[in-house]
């Protein structure tokens, strides 16, 4: 016979276990939870989120964030990214913040692009990359204008990505000023005629 005690435990958890499991952070539908500019650059379609646009160039780089701060997460989601010219290229922001009365944010960037796929871009504080995947690589792992899956692991001073299971960052923060969270968000880059599309976005919280 079990214990009272062992009893609460199992109980206690299960409940943390429940709160702790993977969710989607997009309906497929709606920008519920997200704000961005949602009226010329951001839009749904077949359930999935998309930005940008290959017959036109995209002005400025554009943010679709959540609205709900995380701090240590896993995050798996799909991403297709095409173009016809100029700069193309996206990402997925983490632990990141809005810059006020500017439509850019600071914080790590899994990347997207030519030369950046699957590297861990400091967009607007640093601006370079922290860590970065053997060309070869990636080459190997990634479906060009195809849909691919991102994985983000944020977790203390750690951020892991990998590209279709395969690894390419695993870097430690060693400046203890820098924030270790902060939003999420989408990015399409300014300056090219390129299209993003996101989807099956799901996050799961670490709790320690």
């Amino acid at each position: 016979m079990k214990s009272p005690t062992f009893s609460l435990l199992v109980l206690f958890c299960a409940s943390a276990c429940a709160i702790a499991a993977p969710r989607p952070l997009f309906d497929g539908k709606s920008f519920a939870g997200w704000e961005g500019d949602t009226t010329r650059t951001w839009r749904i379609e077949e359930g999935a989120i998309v930005g940008g646009s290959v017959a036109e160039k995209v002005p400025r780089n554009e943010f679709l964030a959540t609205t709900k701060p995380f701090t240590d997460f896993e995050l798996r989601l799909k991403f297709k990214l095409i173009g016809s010219e100029g700069q193309i290229n996206a990402g997925v922001q983490i632990r990141s913040q809005r810059i006020p009365q500017h439509f850019e944010m600071i914080g790590y960037q899994a990347d997207l692009g030519e030369k950046y796929y699957g590297a861990l871009y400091d967009e607007s504080r640093r601006n370079k990359v922290l860590a970065a995947p053997e060309p070869a690589a990636i080459a190997a792992a990634l479906k060009l204008n195809d849909w691919n899956e991102y994985r983000i692991r944020c977790e203390g001073r750690r951020i892991q990505l990998w590209i279709n299971g395969t690894q390419t960052v695993d870097y430690t923060e060693a400046d203890e000023k820098i924030p270790q969270t902060g939003f999420i968000a989408l990015q399409i880059h300014g300056g090219g005629k390129a299209e993003v599309r996101y989807k099956d976005l799901v996050l799961e919280e670490l709790s320690h």
